[in-house]
């Protein structure tokens, strides 16, 4: 490996602000996939603006002595980026009075680049010099953890001032939080889903913990994780889930770090109001801690235990089968469903071994295997099979129809007067949403249990009409595609709130709609995707068509599907287990299995869906 390979930040020529990576032993740049550490080679300044590969650690240098105001600007910048979660060097560049009353930890904003500085000009501060510090914002991370992307395109403005301290310049009013740019906050945080309750289904709640292990407090990634599920849901999901934790639980005080034994056991001691629960409630605690701990590490748990605060008796325990039984799972999908070049509904049957997929269609049976002349637009299947919902080909009606038994068509539960319908979805609960494309009538409509009177739901915040939609399969979001003046489609996530025991059902409503894809120009398809994730179709400005796993809360691109291009249509089932299926105007109905590549099975099909 090449001596000068390291993290990719330009010089900035001046060693004494620079950020130091680790040298060999105690402080060792650690790059993955080297053979050998570099044995030569100079310690290079690093600019916060500039991508670092993600293992490397970054600490900053303590301020010069008798450094200009430029230089304690610049260092405190740099230092802000560093892997120290107490920012013990950043404080350094701070009064001391500013130091102690520093408190960035608590929330993150994030820059889509670096930080500019420049001093303030003419204006005479009897203290001493002010600094101008500028950005454009991309999101920020509250006090839960949570990702909020930046809708309105703002800036960040700060000012730093700095006053003399026994000669030697210090910055009295650093900023409000910690700011990074986006590539150093990738460098320094990791995603990872909290899970929450909403009925019995488990919703992935995502947040961002710092990737690595602070070795004053030893506050590693997994007791960051727990401390952040015991807080409380992120604020946009609040709403709509629930914890079994009490109010008032935290970890035992003094615990810095989880156990996690060889038997693939995590010990999680509790405080007080965290142990006078019954042992349902408790086991369902546990089943929380389980599902949380195990999204973090991708690795097998097995067990966990929660104990009492003397941190030795047993309180209860879960295991990974029994856990099991307090959540009820999305169904694995026995087919795949897609409009076949006749526009009936058929499905293809999909094996538990991906190598012995069936390749041929079978007419999808019930009304419509019979209905002569009948031709599909669209459709959605619910969970369990055994009902479809399908829009005709001309957009104007939707039908309810059950797979299980032969009959005639029904009469439409949804009709459009003067435009199209989208294709539908079910979400968890049974009921079927679509949205009406009417000039005069456009909206969001539910019909509870696919049966009810269609309601029109409000969607607070919407900005445009709804092209495309999608029901996530905890049935607490919607994934909506909107199309804005001028023809392009963006993708947003709102929140599906239902109202409280019996009252009025139509007060359903979706509401704080947020950007899901902010980093892409235009979005053409979407679907749900395992643990939270949405699949999306689109691209980044002066991109190509390419398709991506994204994070719900849209903070980042979690990995792309090799080779998707040309793709206006994809779904994704729950079960990773099954492929991924899209819809190519060139070569039709695509599975991509996993470990596999794409490969046609249907050369006439479009409009592929999974159950859901």
């Amino acid at each position: 490996m090449d001596a000068e390979r390291g993290p990719r930040r330009a010089e900035v020529g001046r060693s004494r602000t620079a950020t130091a990576l680790l040298a060999l032993g105690a402080s060792a740049v650690l790059v993955s996939g080297c053979a050998s550490m570099p044995t030569r080679g100079e310690i290079r300044s690093v600019e916060a603006s500039q991508g670092v590969d993600s293992q490397v650690r970054v600490f900053g240098v303590p301020p010069a002595d008798k450094a200009s105001p430029a230089d304690i600007v610049e260092g405190f910048l740099e230092a802000m980026t560093s892997d120290d979660p107490q920012l013990e060097t950043a404080r350094k560049y701070l009064t001391a009075e500013a130091a102690k009353d520093w408190k960035p930890g608590s929330a993150v904003t994030v820059l889509s680049a670096g930080l500019d500085r420049l001093p303030v000009q003419g204006e005479k501060d009897p203290d001493g010099p002010r600094w101008k510090v500028t950005g454009k914002k991309l999101a920020t991370v509250d006090e839960r953890s949570a990702y909020q992307p930046e809708t309105g395109g703002g800036r960040y403005e700060e000012y730093l001032q700095l006053v003399q301290v026994d000669k030697q310049w210090r910055i009295a009013t650093p900023p409000s939080s910690l700011v990074l740019s986006e590539s150093d906050f990738q460098r320094i945080y990791k995603p990872v889903n909290k899970y929450y309750f909403a009925g019995n289904s488990l919703v992935a709640d995502p947040v961002y913990v710092r990737q690595r292990t602070d070795p004053e407090s030893r506050m590693d990634p997994t007791t960051q994780t727990v401390q952040s599920l015991l807080a409380g849901p992120s604020k946009w999901l609040g709403p709509v889930v629930a914890t079994s934790f009490p109010t008032g639980t935290e970890l035992r005080e003094g615990t810095k770090s989880l156990s996690y034994d060889g038997q693939n056991t995590l010990r999680v001691p509790l405080n007080l109001n965290g142990s006078n629960v019954a042992q349902p409630q408790c086991q369902k605690m546990a089943t929380q801690l389980l599902y949380t701990v195990r999204d973090l590490t991708g690795s097998r748990l097995d067990r966990v235990e929660l104990l009492r605060p003397d941190g030795k008796s047993l309180l209860c325990s879960v295991t990974a089968a029994s856990a099991a039984a307090f959540v009820s799972p999305t169904p694995s999908p026995e087919h795949q469903y897609y409009v076949d070049k006749d526009f009936r509904l058929v499905r293809m049957f999909l094996s538990v071994n991906a190598d012995e997929q069936q390749d041929k269609a079978e007419p999808a049976p019930g009304p419509l295997a019979t209905a002569a002349g009948f031709k599909v637009g669209s459709a959605a299947v619910t969970y369990d099979e055994k009902r479809a919902a399908v829009v005709s080909f001309e957009g104007r009606d939707l039908y309810v129809v059950t797979l299980t038994t032969a009959g005639p068509m029904p009469q439409p539960v949804l009709s459009s007067k003067n435009g199209k319908l989208t294709a539908p979805s079910w979400d968890a609960h049974g009921d079927l949403w679509v949205a009406d494309l009417d000039p005069q009538a456009q909206g969001l409509w539910r019909i509870p249990g696919g049966t009810g009177a269609p309601q029109k739901v409000d969607v607070a915040g919407l900005d445009g009409r709804i092209t495309g939609l999608k029901a996530s399969a905890d049935g607490v979001r919607l994934a909506l595609l909107v199309e804005k003046e001028g023809g392009r489609k963006n993708l947003f996530t709102g929140r599906i709130e239902r109202p409280e025991g019996q009252g009025d059902a139509s007060r359903v409503s979706v509401r704080e709609l947020r950007p899901a894809a902010p980093q892409m120009a235009e979005v053409t398809a979407m679907s749900w995707a395992p643990r939270g994730r949405l699949l999306v179709v689109g691209r980044e400005s002066g991109g190509v068509d390419q398709a991506r796993y994204m994070l719900a809360d849209g903070s980042m691109i979690a990995a792309s599907l090799p080779g998707a291009t040309g793709l206006s249509a994809i779904a994704a089932a729950e079960d990773e287990s099954r492929p991924v299926v899209a819809y190519s105007g060139e070569d039709g109905i695509v599975w991509l299995p996993p470990g596999a590549q794409w490969r046609t099975v249907a050369a006439g099909g479009q409009a592929p869906v999974y159950p859901g």
